[in-house]
């Protein structure tokens, strides 16, 4: 697996630490340790096939899904990555 220069370089995670692992749990069929080692990872995956259908098929209201998709998105990694550094789950 790919190291986070995040990680290395200040010694704490990145908002992104995990998606790896998440990823690697969601192709062994371990779906419920996807989701608790990476909350947003079946959210981002959703995102980019909703992005994927809207180029190709240019959907009429497609733009407004993708930005409420994505702010979804962002907010389930914010809320995540507090809650990491709350209970120091970070280093």
């Amino acid at each position: 697996m790919l190291p986070c220069f995040f990680h290395k370089i200040f010694g704490i995670q990145c908002p992104g630490c995990g998606m790896q692992t998440a990823i690697i749990e969601l192709l062994r069929g371990n779906v419920l340790k996807s989701i608790k080692i990476y909350p947003a990872l079946l959210p981002t995956i959703a995102m980019f096939i909703l992005l994927a259908l809207h180029l190709k098929f240019n959907f009429k209201n497609g733009a407004l899904y993708l930005k409420i998709s994505f702010i979804f998105t962002a907010m389930i990694i914010i809320v995540n990555y507090i809650y990491k550094v709350i209970t120091h789950n970070i280093f």
